[in-house]
């Protein structure tokens, strides 16, 4: 009897232990099985690099939706920015502005949205979903006032490289969507930065209380979201050669998706770059699976939910 008592809460122990470390990771490996089951298509190197292709918007927009989300916050303008700086960026390469300088310009108008944004949310204890829901709007007005509501086609080679070019056989797109996990994760895991921001997440009175500059880093960490936004504006563009005024619609619920999907707590404080690239990765799938397997657009959205749904519950398991 109690040798009974005594292994069934370890045996649960260790199932809620696995499913806590691991459970993200089964989910995305049942979908690739599912779906490599479903359609011969699925496991070919030219579909898998256009997954990782598709997948590097939405990536590089959720690494600075965890660092927003690590610290308590959201950013739901993320899909406005986007579509502003991007149209921005393609007027100034029509007018013949260099393509680095204008590169430089539509990231620098990214996080200047983004610092409006930590500035409002601080300076006014606005709380970041009232003062993001409203630069979500007020920017996709400014995308559609400044276009006349028109997309800008025609863009340099130079600049398309970003979105088209293969150096070293490998997309741009996917270097660059590396090179910025890359750095986020060593920021937040190997920086006293990083530190700060989940202490910050944690307890912001206790984080304050010790010296950390709270109001400072939450607004750099909107800057931080305001350009990564553009930046992944860019690569869309460059990719599609055209930049759409009505871009970015709904882009922050799959950035959203892919932070919590995961791992990161919602309140802030747990989580991290490697969960969200998982995340990243079962969004980016579970869309070309769709496509592959000619799933009509009515219900993409439902099937969609329920996976996205059903990975959260196994996830969740651990709480």
């Amino acid at each position: 009897m109690t040798e009974a008592t005594a292994t069934t809460p370890t045996g649960t122990w260790h199932l809620r232990g696995y499913l806590q470390r691991f459970g993200i990771l089964i989910s995305f490996l049942l979908l690739c099985l599912a779906l490599s089951l479903l359609s011969d298509r699925f496991l070919t190197v030219s579909n898998l690099t256009n997954v990782l292709r598709q997948i590097t918007v939405n990536g590089i927009i959720a690494v600075g939706m965890t660092y927003v989300i690590l610290i308590g916050d959201i950013d739901l303008s993320v899909g406005s920015v986007l579509a502003l700086t991007s149209v921005v960026t393609a007027d100034l390469l029509q007018m013949g502005v260099p393509v680095p300088m204008a590169i430089l310009l539509g990231i620098g108008l990214g996080m200047l949205l983004g610092t409006v944004n930590g500035l409002i949310t601080v300076g006014f204890q606005v709380p970041s979903f009232i003062t993001t829901l409203g630069m979500l709007t007020a920017a996709r007005g400014m995308a559609l006032t400044y276009t006349q509501g028109r997309p800008i086609t025609g863009l340099p080679d130079s600049f398309r490289f970003l979105g088209r070019g293969e150096p070293f056989g490998m997309p741009m797109p996917i270097i660059l969507a590396v090179l910025v996990f890359a750095l986020a994760w060593v920021i937040l895991r190997r920086t006293r930065y990083g530190e700060q921001l989940y202490a910050i997440g944690n307890n912001p009175v206790a984080a304050r209380l010790v010296g950390i500059p709270v109001n400072r880093f939450r607004t750099l960490v909107f800057t931080v979201s305001g350009g990564l936004s553009a930046l992944a504006g860019m690569i869309l563009i460059a990719r599609l050669d055209s930049a759409q005024p009505t871009a970015g619609v709904a882009f922050e619920l799959d950035a959203i998706a892919a932070v919590v999907l995961g791992g990161t707590r919602f309140t802030g404080g747990v989580g991290g770059m490697g969960g969200t690239l998982l995340g990243a990765l079962i969004i980016g799938v579970l869309d070309n699976g769709l496509n592959l397997l000619n799933i009509s657009s009515l219900y993409e959205q439902l099937v969609k939910g329920a996976v996205i749904a059903l990975a959260l519950l196994i996830h969740r398991q651990k709480e």
